[in-house]
């Protein structure tokens, strides 16, 4: 069993679908006005591709008649959402596990998710893939990131099916991961995994004994909301390069 990774953790599931630009603006008032560690779960009202801070909008700009778009204010590829399980953590800088290295994170978050798979029956494992130059806050930019796993992906009969990308700032670390098992499950041998409130939970326990559900207030929701419409919702931030 993977050591806990937080002594406390609050915990949001939204029960609300929230635009590509909201669910941006949302994380990023949770990392502005985190305490305690924090992890949301959220979904898309509408069909989204999210793509990483230092995408191209070029490599991106034909899918925009398909889905909403969003560019990420952390690293990373281009994933595709709608069908995922999305979720965001937030480790605030007074935190003890801010202080470790950013892979040393990114290690320890999917390896939660992999213990709460296996007690779902899920026999997932970590890619021992290395892109070169990679990290988890830059890496494969311009590419759909589901189709290159990098190091310390989550990988299930072969395939890459969790990533996340991170962003430091002075507040604390924010990572945003997508859980992509396809059409809402996963069949491994003897049965089957459902993608829904079960797995958010256990993902949740296995970062933390302590797990408290939290709501998103109205005042953090009106923050968000200025910040959508500021900065994730404009074409200055979309096409930013």
């Amino acid at each position: 069993m993977t050591k806990k990774l937080f002594a406390a953790l609050n915990t949001y599931r939204s029960e609300v679908s929230h635009s590509a630009a909201m669910n941006m603006a949302i994380d990023e008032v949770l990392l502005e006005r985190a305490e305690l560690p924090t992890i949301r779960f959220y979904r898309w009202s509408h069909p989204a591709l999210s793509f990483g801070y230092f995408g191209k909008f070029a490599d991106v700009a034909a899918y925009a008649r398909e889905c909403d778009l969003a560019r990420r204010w952390t690293g990373g590829g281009i994933v595709f959402h709608g069908e995922d399980l999305t979720y965001a953590i937030v480790i605030p800088r007074s935190e003890p596990a801010f202080a470790q290295s950013s892979m040393s994170i990114y290690e320890k978050i999917h390896g939660a998710l992999i213990d709460a798979l296996r007690e779902m029956g899920a026999e997932a494992v970590v890619a021992a893939v290395i892109d070169a130059g990679a990290s988890v806050t830059e890496a494969s930019y311009g590419k759909q990131c589901f189709t290159n796993p990098v190091q310390a992906d989550v990988m299930l009969d072969g395939r890459k099916i969790a990533g996340a990308a991170q962003r430091r700032t002075r507040r604390g670390l924010l990572q945003q991961g997508s859980i992509q098992l396809a059409t809402g499950r996963v069949r491994p041998t003897g049965g089957h995994v459902d993608l829904s409130n079960e797995l958010e939970e256990r993902f949740a326990h296995a970062l933390s004994f302590e797990c408290e559900m939290r709501q998103l207030g109205p005042e953090l929701l009106e923050r968000a909301r200025e910040i959508a419409q500021q900065k994730y919702a404009t074409e200055m931030w979309l096409r930013k390069r």
